[in-house]
């Protein structure tokens, strides 16, 4: 089966915007978690426009109570985002590479061209006990690369696929990855993925084998906006239990 891990950012964008903690990102995992989820994600940026540091500190005194679903915290590793992270000690780190500034997570790692960074940064994570995942492009030649840093998982970027399902790329594009995946398991790396992933496009998507998570937000809110959390969370619990 494969985990769900819900990305509360948006939640926190919500909040931000009426400047007082309405929605609350705590009640909202708590309810989530009530109906099963077994994963809680944020993404921390420097300008704090949604999740806060604030915010990682009462998730994490929060999931405390929750030993069962685990906590991720994904970003850029800067300085001031290890130190974060290796107090809050989540279950596990995804390293993205990020702009300062960015809108949202576009692209992958060149894991070759940042190896030192990383192999410094991964150490450090594994050293302070937290599981580690490389956020990657669907390429078997970049999946071949992480070894060499030492991540225990990758995260593939699914945009592209979501740009395809539904077209005549969809396979072809589903293909790489297939392939992608298929290497990360010979090698022994965990398999995640998320970026635009959503009720429509999940199950094929699911139809790879070995997936272990999906990080699930944006698509998620929006969704339970139309539709309802509980219904679409439920919905969503169903489509990972029914995972390859």
């Amino acid at each position: 089966m494969t985990v769900l891990s819900v990305n509360v950012n948006k939640i926190a964008l919500l909040r931000n915007s009426r400047g007082r903690d309405f929605p609350s990102v705590i009640d909202f995992s708590k309810r989530v978690i009530g109906l099963g989820v077994t994963g809680i994600t944020v993404h921390p940026r420097p300008d704090e426009r949604h999740v806060t540091r604030r915010d990682i500190r009462e998730l994490t005194a929060f999931l405390a109570d929750y030993p069962g679903v685990e906590f991720n915290i994904e970003g850029y590793p800067s300085d001031e985002f290890l130190e974060l992270v290796l107090n809050a000690k989540p279950d596990q780190c995804t390293l993205v590479p990020d702009a300062p500034n960015q809108l949202t997570s576009d692209h992958g790692w060149d894991v070759a061209g940042n190896q030192a960074l990383l192999s410094d940064v991964l150490k450090r994570l594994r050293d302070g006990g937290i599981r580690s995942s490389l956020f990657l492009d669907p390429d078997p030649a970049l999946v071949e690369q992480v070894p060499s840093v030492g991540a225990d998982r990758i995260e593939l970027y699914t945009e592209a696929y979501a740009q395809a399902f539904g077209t005549a790329e969809q396979d072809s594009v589903l293909a790489k990855y297939r392939a992608a995946a298929a290497r990360a398991t010979e090698l022994g790396l965990g398999l995640n993925a998320g970026h635009d992933l959503d009720l429509d496009n999940l199950a094929t998507f699911l139809t790879i084998p070995n997936m272990l998570e999906v990080s699930i937000g944006h698509a998620l809110v929006v969704e339970s906006l139309l539709a309802g959390v509980d219904t679409v969370v439920e919905r969503y619990l169903a489509l990972c239990a029914g995972a390859a």
